[in-house]
């Protein structure tokens, strides 16, 4: 790291009290100095490529939904739009449907992600005490993320499905646990913890292995318990592991549409803000208003991200040391 001290500078210790030498002074203060400061325009030039790119690539599509979300349109009468401005959005915001599914996706979100991080620190910290076996075990971990998510929705649908589904027929008979929401719900949710868990795991297992083991024996030495050195040595040096896989998996989980369409189809209560914006789009072909939809699951994925940025600062991916 450069350093931008007088000292280390060469400059004189006796020209410390002149103008500039004052200014200089004031502008490290601030966090300033030459050579940062042209880091960080090298730093700039690299992600230039690479940005634009991405800017190409998705620029039409968002400003193409956004243009749609302002206009009516709708693909019975094609060729026949209206500018609305903000009409898709009040109507959008004002439909009893649109919270019901906002209420759904935040509680699947928040129950899946939780589990997720509980089972998924437990199964870290048996892979990295793991001595006999460790590629193998990873590797077994690993296997349900490498599942697709349609395959394994499919293979929950029929072990809930009455009658031919073995864990159905765990159940008393005239049992359907997929024809009444908090079952509904319940299934979707276990899908979700099958299916993703191991990719916590991974992250989390990064994590742990940041964690020094001389700390954790001496810690051990001076009579520290297990549940001591978890929460006071573990888990805060783990805690930039820990919230990169709680955004990756709270971004994920809040578009969540793969395993409630195979599973229910959003019917009894079940639908999220992704199953109510594809039932606009492609079985009422509402353009307008499902772009309006799709803008606003846009807009909550990037307020979520923005809480946990400017909520656990400096420790949030991406953030400086002043917790930019």
């Amino acid at each position: 790291m450069p350093s931008c001290t007088p000292l280390a500078r060469g400059i004189r210790t006796s020209w410390s009290t002149s103008w500039p030498m004052r200014r200089a002074r004031r502008s490290w203060a601030k966090g300033w100095c030459p050579e940062m400061n042209g880091d960080r325009r090298l730093a700039y030039l690299l992600i230039t490529p690479a940005a634009l790119l991405m800017a190409l690539v998705t620029a039409y599509p968002v400003g193409y939904a956004l243009w749609l979300s302002l206009n009516k349109v709708s693909l019975t009468a094609p060729g026949k739009s209206e500018f609305v401005g903000l009409g898709n959005y009040a109507t959008v915001l004002s439909d009893r449907y649109w919270w019901s599914a906002l209420g759904v996706t935040l509680l699947i979100t928040v129950v899946s992600v939780a589990l997720e991080l509980v089972l998924g620190l437990a199964i870290a910290m048996v892979m990295h005490r793991t001595i006999v076996g460790r590629g193998t075990v990873r590797t077994m971990v690993l296997i349900p993320y490498g599942v697709v998510t349609v395959v394994a929705a499919m293979s929950w649908y029929y072990a809930w499905t009455p009658g031919t589904g073995y864990l159905a027929n765990l159940l008393p008979d005239g049992s359907a646990p997929l024809t009444h929401q908090l079952p509904s719900l319940a299934i979707i949710v276990l899908a979700e913890v099958w299916k993703t868990t191991p990719f916590m795991a991974l992250l989390l297992l990064a994590g742990l292995a940041l964690v020094p083991d001389d700390l954790l024996r001496a810690a051990h030495v001076d009579g520290a318990g297990a549940w001591t050195r978890l929460w006071r040595i573990t888990l805060p040096l783990m805690k930039p592991a820990i919230l990169v896989a709680l955004l990756f998996r709270t971004l994920d989980a809040f578009r969540i549409f793969d395993n409630i369409y195979v599973l229910t189809k959003g019917a009894n209560g079940t639908g999220s803000v992704s199953i109510l914006g594809y039932d606009n789009l492609f079985k009422a072909f509402n353009l307008g208003t499902g772009s309006a939809i799709s803008v606003l699951v846009f807009l909550c994925v990037g307020v979520i991200a923005a809480l946990f940025i400017k909520g656990f600062g400096a420790s949030a991916p991406g953030a400086d040391a002043q917790g930019r």
